[in-house]
């Protein structure tokens, strides 16, 4: 008995190093388990938080979009942007390209603010996500069917053309083919005068439809003609303007200039892609020497000499025209003047209004806002 109580000796310490060593084992697997699931949780949360930012990036850039950049470049870089968050969680910034002339890609990154502190830029530390938006061109349903639409008479003198066959606007090398014609004048009961040599074309030359009311003028679809001056480039008292476009010290167009109102004479130019809103708060004067875009007038319009604008015209009050000067036209697009006070839409002298299905068209689309695609807009890209 005492020789097998003397060969047991020092078994205890035994058992209990390897119960030490199996504790420790169970202790550590614990240990890295929730080490790995904390990393996994963090990496979900910071995941989740850029993605949330991407989509934050995508919904600015459509509730910000400016037409007059983002309307005209093929491919437009936004600023890098910090969400303005009290605990700033991070960045997000990408491109805009213009995939043709109504349909846009917003393409966004973003990365949580973990992964942009430089000592903590591991492969575990951040996230990023990248998310694509196609957005197009939010379609101004104006109710264009004629190179004059009006309410009231319309008195033609000397030699006024009023032509409703769709006219390509001299040196505008990017329109299609002329269209079908659409009708000279449409007024809704009044009476159109023709005096000289005065002509009106089209198909037919005049349309009297009781469809043109006042409503015609002041609401395009969804939006209205307050929505439409609120969203104006260019704002101005009535009174009597020259305009022309102008360029700044960099040669490139100069749209801090309030009488800039584009280049539609020389398309080609720095100014040619610049179609400004344009709203004008009184009755005007315009005498030289040309615009593109959208003009509303809240009064009167009268136009002399040698001026022309290109693309749709909106006048709340009566449309006046004396003397065309050099230029075959006056308007390239087309005119509704709503003639609120009944008095008579007079042109006198060389004062042509050409329609222009290729002005009106590029007016809308590079004045126009975007919206998401309604399906298969949004995808997240890798």
């Amino acid at each position: 008995m005492k020789r097998v109580m003397q060969d047991e000796r020092g078994i205890a310490l035994a058992v209990a190093i390897f119960a030490l060593v199996i504790v420790g084992a169970l202790v550590a697997g614990a240990f890295f388990a929730g080490t790995q699931e904390q990393r996994v949780a963090e990496s979900s949360r910071r995941l989740q938080q850029s993605f949330g930012l991407a989509e934050v990036g995508v919904g600015q850039q459509v509730a910000r979009w400016d037409p007059d950049v983002n309307n005209v470049l093929k491919i437009f870089p936004p600023e890098e942007r910090r969400v303005d968050t009290a605990s700033q969680t991070g960045v997000y910034g990408g491109t805009i390209r213009k995939l043709n002339a109504n349909l846009y890609l917003i393409d966004i990154t973003a990365q949580d603010s973990i992964s942009l502190k430089s000592g903590l830029r591991t492969a575990s530390s951040g996230a990023r996500q990248r998310v694509g938006l196609l957005a197009r061109i939010k379609p101004l349903n104006i109710d264009i069917q004629a190179s004059l639409t009006t309410l009231g008479n319309v008195d033609l003198k000397g030699q006024t053309t009023v032509n409703g066959f769709d006219q390509l606007p001299p040196g505008w090398l990017d329109c299609d083919p002329a269209g079908p014609p659409a009708a000279g004048i449409r007024v809704d009961e009044g009476t159109v005068n023709v005096q000289g040599a005065a002509t009106v074309a089209g198909i037919p030359p005049v349309r009297n439809d009781t469809a043109v009311n006042p409503s015609t003028f002041t609401q395009y679809g969804d939006v209205s003609y307050a929505d439409l001056a609120a969203r104006a480039t260019i704002t101005l008292p009535g009174g009597t303007y020259q305009t022309a476009p102008t360029l700044n010290g960099l040669g490139a167009c100069d749209k801090t200039n309030l009488t800039n109102w584009g280049d539609g004479i020389n398309h080609g130019a720095p100014c040619g892609s610049y179609f400004p809103v344009i709203h004008i708060t009184g009755s005007v004067v315009l005498n030289g020497v040309q615009g593109q875009g959208i003009l509303l007038v809240d009064g009167d319009l009268a136009v002399q000499g040698s001026y022309e604008f290109f693309g749709i015209t909106i006048v709340s009050g009566a449309l006046k025209t004396s003397g065309g000067g050099a230029t075959d036209a006056h308007f390239w697009g087309s005119v509704m003047a709503q003639n609120v006070n009944l008095e008579l839409q007079s042109a006198s002298g060389k004062a042509t209004l050409n329609y222009s299905k290729c002005a009106i068209i590029q007016a809308l689309q590079m004045t126009g806002t975007v919206v998401p695609m309604v399906s298969r807009g949004w995808a997240q890209l890798f």
